[in-house]
């Protein structure tokens, strides 16, 4: 069975060489720029059959394609990337199906996580100077009038 047909089957016993270009593979997807992908395309794009994608739906919850007024599963950019980013972490990394899901809320949550503003901490001493500097401007911006 040819490497490339290996990893898209979800064998993970491939040899570093074929890792790393399968590591390639899957960063290396160019997703063309549409507002919406049937399951056909999403398969050959990301190089996994239509069924893999079904049942991976009913493993994960971020993949919810809306289904369009003929019942077919329309995939929108977003969960084109996450199916892209399940196969990194199933083929590649040797995730299971738990650990996936574990991995991917773990990151979900750490996008979440604001980090804090980098306003510097003033004393209340500089802010009651500022203060006083600002109340004397409109004192002398009034006397003008």
């Amino acid at each position: 069975m040819p490497p490339a047909l290996n990893a898209a089957c979800g064998n993970l016993k491939m040899s570093p060489r074929t890792r790393s270009n399968a590591k390639s593979a899957a960063t290396d997807v160019l997703i063309p720029e549409k507002l919406y992908f049937r399951i056909g395309e999403v398969s050959r794009l990301c190089n996994l059959p239509a069924y893999v994608l079904r049942f991976w739906e009913t493993e994960f919850p971020q993949l919810k394609p809306v289904k369009s007024s003929t019942g077919q599963r329309m995939y929108r950019r977003k969960n084109v990337e996450s199916v892209l980013r399940i196969k990194q972490l199933l083929y590649e990394e040797g995730f299971t199906i738990p650990g996936a899901r574990q991995h991917l809320r773990a990151e979900i949550k750490a996008d979440k996580k604001q980090d804090p503003l980098p306003f510097p901490a003033r004393p209340t001493s500089d802010l009651k100077y500022i203060r006083q500097g600002l109340k004397d401007i409109l004192t002398m911006l009034s006397a003008r009038r």
